[in-house]
């Protein structure tokens, strides 16, 4: 396999590793729903507060790295649900799916060898695929171990 051919395809598994912890599906199968927007005490977000952040902030990266003309929310406001429990079981089904989805739009794109991992994203500020694939994945798996530990201080994370 040629390197850049083994890089692309290391940048694709590890937008949704879980060889070192648990991953996205792991982290929101079987959440009760009565649970996903309670705080935990000593916990600073609820479930639905920490799905939601990667959510938006995936979003958020996926569609700068591939149009000059998207505009970020505001930081920080914008990058975080406004309650803590999502307004219905049908909002936390679409957040995940949306997440999801923006998950493989990144996969799609370090994939493609028309893109070039290693340059300069034009609209950025010395900003690289390479570096936001990798931002992604490096944010998603701090919140999704906060995601975690919220789950079993809730007591509602499966013991194995």
């Amino acid at each position: 396999m040629d390197q850049e051919k083994e890089l692309r395809t290391y940048l694709k598994s590890v937008l949704d590793w879980h060889e070192a912890h648990a991953d996205l599906k792991a982290a929101v199968k079987d959440f009760p729903a009565k649970s996903r927007g309670t705080r935990p005490p000593g916990a600073p977000h609820s479930g639905w507060e920490l799905l939601e952040h990667m959510r938006i902030s995936t979003h958020d990266i996926v569609e700068f790295s591939r149009d000059a003309k998207y505009v970020s929310p505001d930081w920080p406001s914008g990058y975080w649900p406004r309650t803590p429990a999502p307004p219905s079981a049908a909002a936390w089904e679409k957040s995940v799916k949306a997440l999801e989805q923006d998950l493989q739009e990144m996969r799609k794109l370090v994939s493609d060898p028309k893109t070039d991992l290693f340059a300069k994203i034009p609209h950025g500020s010395g900003q690289t695929i390479f570096r936001e694939a990798l931002l992604i994945a490096d944010h998603n798996a701090y919140h999704l171990g906060q995601l975690v530990l919220v789950r079993r201080l809730l007591g509602c994370w499966p013991e194995s």
